[in-house]
């Protein structure tokens, strides 16, 4: 028997869960997939509590599947939003994408040590990617870190990060955020429905910067990563110009046509006098899982030898996995758990903190 994503939610549809139910009636699974003998879900719980109370049923649910023939590894990751229980928490009834505030000149972050901008000229070379396992690399490392999903118009953190549910506004004013995996997190993700279209002209864009940037309750951060749309828009503009930027990271592929498009972004930041902290190359090689053998599928170096040229630090390469996608659709970040992909992350989180950036 082959098994699939139908398989594994008949596997575990009967097990019991605390209070009564099972876990199909309860609909709390979510994000199953199955690739080369190993099983990734989540979760969906309403609160810590309800967590702690479903451990019992998580270790159930791991020991049906691992019985299962041809499964090899069972990986559940179980959501819930700080504070209290998501079905007590009101809606937020602040409205977000307005008309931008009056304000003079950049204002801090109330709390947050740095911001750090994570921009790439064009879309595809993994920016998102880089941003939810450099905010875990860095919270492994011991800081506490904020993570911002700036992409008004393609919010990718919420399932990244493996977070759901709509954040809390008790008073109307200010938002409380959720956390995931050590790290804080806002999205305008999280405050539509699923697939819902932002429609927005560039004030409205503008407007919710400035919102998610001074209205959430962020805390007491050492940094806050912010996760930029591609390209050089309104976005961009409004950070820059509503709040002071310790620097900018520049995400790109090695190959001509994403380093083209990565001055532009280079060339933006030097415009809004950001300082660009560094250059990182993504997706830089692939190890075949069964032999071994080193690709280079998109070119190697380019990034390097850019960030040479122009004369600005090169962070480091990230590699390109199978393993990367799969945990980033599971909603649980690559750079949570060893292996070589991690570590790369561990090391461009350690330049940021020795360079007291982060």
């Amino acid at each position: 028997m082959s098994v699939d994503r139908e398989v594994v939610l008949r596997e575990i549809s009967d097990i019991t869960i605390p209070g009564g139910g099972t876990l199909a009636r309860a609909d709390l699974v979510r994000a199953v997939t199955v690739e080369n003998g190993a099983v990734r879900f989540v979760l969906e719980v309403g609160s810590a509590e309800a967590a702690k109370a479903l451990q019992p049923v998580e270790a159930e649910a791991k020991r049906r599947l691992m019985a299962l023939p041809g499964v090899d590894s069972v990986s559940i990751v179980m959501t819930a939003p700080a504070g209290r229980p998501a079905a007590q928490q009101p809606a937020p009834s602040l409205k977000v994408g307005g008309h931008p505030t009056p304000q003079a000149g950049p204002q801090p972050i109330p709390g947050v040590k740095h911001v750090i901008a994570i921009g790439s000229g064009k879309g595809g070379v993994g920016k998102s990617t880089v941003s939810s396992n450099l905010a875990v690399a860095l919270a492994k490392a011991g800081r506490k870190v904020g993570l911002l999903d700036a992409d008004i118009y393609g919010p990718s953190q919420p399932r990244m990060m493996g977070v759901s549910g709509r954040p809390a506004s008790p008073d109307g004013q200010r938002i409380e955020p959720m956390h995931a995996h050590g790290v804080t997190m806002m999205s305008i993700g999280l405050m539509l429905k699923e697939g819902e279209a932002v429609v927005w002209r560039g004030p409205m864009l503008m407007g919710a910067m400035q919102q998610l940037l001074q209205q959430v309750n962020w805390g007491e951060l050492d940094v806050l990563l912010i996760d930029l749309p591609p390209g050089t828009g309104d976005v961009q503009l409004s950070l820059c110009q509503k709040t002071p930027v310790t620097g900018a990271i520049i995400v790109s592929t090695p190959q001509d046509v994403a380093l083209l498009d990565a001055r532009r972004a280079i060339n933006m930041f030097d415009k809004l006098k950001t300082p660009v902290l560094g250059l990182v190359e993504n997706m830089s090689s692939y190890t075949c899982p069964k032999c071994g053998h080193e690709a280079h599928l998109f070119g190697h170096g380019g990034v390097a030898a850019e960030a040479q040229e122009l004369g600005l630090p090169f962070l480091g390469e990230l590699p390109l996995q199978l393993e990367v996608r799969l945990a980033g659709d599971a909603g649980r970040p690559v750079a949570l758990e060893p292996g070589a992909t991690a570590d790369a992350y561990a090391r461009l989180a350690d330049r940021l903190v020795q360079g007291g950036m982060a």
